[in-house]
């Protein structure tokens, strides 16, 4: 994952693929990797409804950052 190369990142995904991105993680050996999870779908939505679903991830996303952050302090 690109955390492991120093980069801040934060992986945002709707809940239909919620079960799919932690079976992900663990096969990479990454059991627990934090990730901002939004409402289903993204692709057929009016503006506004997409900019509910952003106003939702974000504070997952800063979270997850800092967290990557704190982890990045430590090493």
């Amino acid at each position: 994952m690109i955390e492991k190369r120093g980069k801040a990142a934060a992986v945002i995904c709707t809940e239909q693929f919620a079960s799919s991105a932690r079976m992900t993680a663990q096969t990479f050996g990454m059991d627990g990797y934090p990730f901002a999870e939004i409402l289903h779908p993204i692709g057929r939505v009016s503006e506004p409804e997409l900019d509910e679903r952003a106003r939702v991830a974000l504070p997952q996303v800063l979270a997850i950052l800092e967290l990557n952050k704190s982890n990045r302090e430590e090493l």
